[in-house]
């Protein structure tokens, strides 16, 4: 599960998952075939020390002769350059944050190779509860967790769902279901901050941890939290519950553990992974009731355009 800005992810980094802004200056004026247009570009650094380009024009034709079009495009180069800068600025920041992330998978994986956390498959982690006495530590968001979670496991969330209700967090909710929370259920997310302070309190760090979260991701990274703060006896979920078979571990909840990381349109339609493998295993009926969930949105679409029509004709004849 995830966020996505990256959103996250996000998700393990928040959120969710963010997209690359694309853009231009705009396209300039056609001209005839024999016209012969010059420009230059000379490069000053702007006030925010981003280098902007200055655009100047020069025409041989008397088709750009017109009185004006180089002032015009002269007046119109602050703010394509400011524009311009934005856009630039939000590409590279964007950048940035896929480079860090990347880095910081490598970084997580990395603890498993050099035998700082020891990796454990469902079944082995089952075995490892049952018969050895081992702690589950569950560090995913309170959506997932509250549809399923292993029986007898510490729930203290790395990441969870940001509440906060001040401008700037209601334009990134915002963002972030435009973005495509609305189609996955991913609702934007925020670093626990009372994550270590919690483990501490409640898990003895001689103890062995098995780490788990909906995809293998964010239990890593709690990982390296935790071995920072003298945990050596890790053990992390492999693949995570979303690797989890019926049996694997022992559940309190109604709805199997890969289930527990879909939601939104998509989970309402049956358009994930996890649910067209249920299907084929239940057959006909299974299928039938997402069928019948796609018609049902369907003829809600159709109904709400037919009702916007009406509307608007009723409107009209008011006007009249």
């Amino acid at each position: 599960m995830a966020a996505i800005c990256v959103n996250v992810a996000a998700a393990a980094v928040t959120g969710p998952k963010a997209s690359a802004l694309q853009g231009g200056a705009g396209a300039t004026a056609a001209a005839a075939a024999t016209t012969t247009t010059t420009t230059t570009t000379r490069t000053r650094p702007s006030r925010n020390g981003v280098h902007a380009s200055h655009i100047s024009c020069s025409s041989s034709s008397s088709t750009f002769a017109a009185p004006g079009f180089c002032n015009i495009a002269r007046r119109r180069t602050p703010a394509i350059r400011h524009s311009s800068s934005r856009k630039i600025l939000c590409a590279q920041d964007l950048a940035e944050q896929i480079k860090e992330m990347k880095a910081a998978e490598k970084r997580w994986e990395s603890q498993v190779k050099e035998g700082k956390v020891k990796s454990l498959t469902a079944k082995e982690a089952g075995y490892a509860i049952q018969l050895s006495n081992y702690s589950f530590l569950d560090v995913r968001p309170s959506t997932e967790h509250s549809k399923v979670y292993v029986k007898d496991s510490i729930w203290i969330p790395i990441y969870d769902v940001d509440k906060s209700l001040d401008p700037g967090t209601l334009l990134k909710k915002l963002s972030n279901f435009s973005m495509g929370g609305w189609w996955s259920g991913l609702p934007l997310m925020k670093y626990n901050e009372r994550f270590m302070p919690d483990v501490v309190a409640q898990i003895p760090k001689s103890a062995n941890l098995i780490v788990g979260c909906q995809k293998g991701l964010r239990s890593l990274a709690a990982c390296e939290q935790l071995y920072k703060a003298g945990y050596r006896n890790l053990y992390w979920l492999n693949g995570g519950f979303d690797a989890v078979q019926e049996g694997d571990l022992e559940k309190e909840g109604s709805q199997p553990f890969n289930f527990a990381g879909i939601g939104g349109m998509s989970e309402f339609l049956g358009w994930t992974d996890v649910q067209r493998a249920e299907a084929a295993k239940q057959g006909i009926t299974y299928r039938a009731l997402l069928f019948a969930r796609l018609l049902g949105v369907i003829l809600a679409v159709d109904l709400f355009f037919l009702g916007a029509q009406r509307l608007g004709h009723y409107f009209q004849q008011l006007r009249q």
